[in-house]
């Protein structure tokens, strides 16, 4: 019985991977480390979320795919919008003929996209019931619309009919929105996940269940979100008029990336993408091309990799192409800094930073290829200054044992076990062993906490952790997106999971953020990220390169920090296909 079993287990397994090498639909095979939650857009708080979110929903704004610098471009937006003389009103119109994806929830009706939606969508946002974990991006920006989120916090139901003054439906095209004060970034804002524009009858019809019914405007539908290890979108049917760009960097058309200039998007039929988590798995999908994308794992770095840029012949002989990219990003261990241990001993956090051996770590975990963080901000963002170094992420255990007895603990003793919470991957989890061996040098014991993904993110958003592991990628180019992850009125379930509150800190950001991009503001920025570093709210860890292959039949691809609509002008050449998956 058992042998059966095992055979048919192996009959199975053939018979799906003939059934994945199609070479009559063009089909995109990606992989996610990450179960998610599930598609609403208002809590895509972390690039998983995101890159599934962007698939389906869309924003007024995106990113061009091509170009760098990063630039701002319209899309559900008609153009960039007008800003009024007092540079606090911005008034953009919306396409036309635009159309919602099916749905039940719209009776057969075809559902056209109205400036509504998008009051509707920011409402959503802002409702004090929902707790967004995007409430941060728009706090305190938009004129009456924090009053209104206070009015209905303690009222049965939230009034969405109510009119606010700096949130308006001008004409059925054309919505006006009005800052309490300069920001910026506020059309950064409207180009994240959390602004993405949803339809009220959809929300209506499913209620709870709205997460797991996601209907966008997007390129890609799902009719139904359920928490399985696979997730197939297929090319909608009624997507607009919207084609791939023909203009990028010089390199580009070198590069092949100008191929399918002036198409029609989406290129492909289908995007399939596989939650795995563990990397061994998903580097053999690649190694058997399963998958037409990945991150290159820490342990076959030198299998792959020549150097720091270049591929070994194995890889060139099947025209699998390397993309080596240093990331817009920091990683970190953070501390809560609500809890009694950490909040008001800077001392006890400095011992614990002046443990940690990064050197040995990134060896270990990232082939010696990541930079030591000194701060918040990281490397390629206005800022960041390179010739400053952080005292306290040094290597230094005569200074940490110092600072630790100061702290009210020598050796240790008095001092609770520190629990480290993670995600649930062998990566991650070895991380944090090392983390944990180099603490015992100063008599501080760790225990690692392991999670998945919704549950780390869930203890996060719920101040139920002492200490946790994370990664930030830039959401847009600019050092405020940094420094607002230790806003104290961003703490949780916004973006300040560390919960640290600093009045001189605060005090500073609000300075800096209504502030137009000059010398001024770089150097303002420059200040408050050295003075929190020295404050240790965090235990700085990384700002990392990444390294991606791809098969050689994906087309358009370019590595993008803000990639949430981007696999939408991928697309597969059947014909490489076919002859190059004779090679493995």
């Amino acid at each position: 019985m058992k042998l059966f079993g095992l055979i048919l287990l192996i009959a199975s397994f053939l018979v799906g991977c003939s059934k994945e090498q199609n070479f009559d639909e063009r089909v995109i095979y990606l992989i996610s480390p990450e179960k998610i939650a599930g598609f609403d857009p208002i809590n895509a708080s972390d690039m998983y979320s995101s890159n599934e979110m962007g698939k389906v929903y869309e924003g007024l704004f995106e990113f061009h795919p091509l170009k760098r610098p990063y630039e701002l471009m319209p899309n559900l937006a008609e153009a960039m919008p007008t800003v009024g003389d007092d540079g606090l009103t911005y008034t953009v119109k919306i396409k036309k003929g635009v159309f919602f994806q099916e749905s039940p929830a719209f009776k057969g009706v075809k559902r056209e996209l109205k400036a509504e939606d998008f009051v509707y969508s920011i409402k959503r946002l802002a409702d004090p019931k929902l707790m967004s974990k995007g409430w941060w991006t728009l706090d305190d920006k938009l004129v009456g619309l924090n009053e209104w989120r206070a009015k209905y916090a303690q009222a049965e139901a939230t009034n969405y009919a109510d009119e606010i003054e700096g949130l308006k439906k001008v004409d059925d095209y054309t919505i006006q929105f009005k800052l309490k004060a300069p920001f910026p970034q506020f059309l950064y804002a409207l180009a994240m996940p959390y602004s993405f524009v949803v339809a009220k009858e959809v929300v209506d019809f499913y209620g709870k269940e709205f997460l797991n019914f996601p209907v966008g405007t997007g390129a890609f539908v799902l009719p139904k979100f359920e928490q399985t290890n696979r997730l197939v979108y297929t090319k909608n049917p009624n997507f607009r008029e919207k084609f791939y760009p023909s203009e990028g960097e010089d390199s580009d058309i070198a590069n092949g990336l100008l191929a399918d200039a002036g198409k029609k998007i989406p290129l492909v039929d289908k995007i399939v993408v596989d939650i795995i988590v563990e990397a061994q798995p998903k580097w053999l999908g690649f190694k058997r091309a399963k998958n037409d994308l990945l991150e290159v794992p820490k342990d076959n770095f030198q299998e792959v990799i020549v150097g720091t840029r270049e591929l070994t012949d194995d890889f060139k002989s099947k025209g699998i192409r390397l993309h080596a990219e240093a990331q817009l990003d920091v990683t970190f261990i953070s501390l809560n800094n609500q809890n009694d241990l950490f909040k008001d001993n800077k001392k006890l956090r400095q011992a614990i930073s002046l443990a940690y051996n990064r050197a040995q770590a990134n060896k270990l975990f990232y082939n010696d290829t990541a930079i030591e963080a000194q701060g918040v901000i990281p490397p390629g963002i206005a800022g960041y200054r390179k010739e400053f170094k952080n005292p306290y992420t040094k290597y230094d255990l005569v200074l940490a044992k110092k600072l630790l007895k100061e702290a009210g603990y020598p050796e240790g003793k008095g001092l609770p076990d520190l629990v480290v919470e993670t995600r649930n991957d062998t990566s991650s989890r070895q991380i944090l062993e090392q983390f944990a061996d180099n603490m015992k040098d100063i008599g501080i014991k760790v225990i690692v906490g392991q999670n998945t993904w919704p549950e780390l993110v869930n203890k996060v958003t719920t101040k139920r952790n002492m200490m946790y592991t994370m990664a930030w990628g830039a959401d847009y180019p600019d050092a405020e997106n940094f420094l607002g992850l230790l806003y104290c009125p961003n703490q949780s379930p916004g973006s300040n999971g560390a919960n640290y509150c600093n009045p001189e800190f605060d005090k500073l950001y609000k300075q800096a953020v209504v502030l137009q991009d000059s010398p001024e503001r770089t150097a303002l920025y420059e200040k408050i990220n050295e003075m929190v570093a020295l404050e240790v709210p965090w235990v700085f860890s990384f700002n990392r390169t990444k390294y991606y292959v791809t098969q050689a039949w994906l087309k358009n691809y370019k590595f993008m920090e803000f990639n949430h609509t981007q696999f939408q002008y991928l697309n597969v050449d059947l014909e490489v296909k076919k002859q190059l998956s004779k090679k493995f």
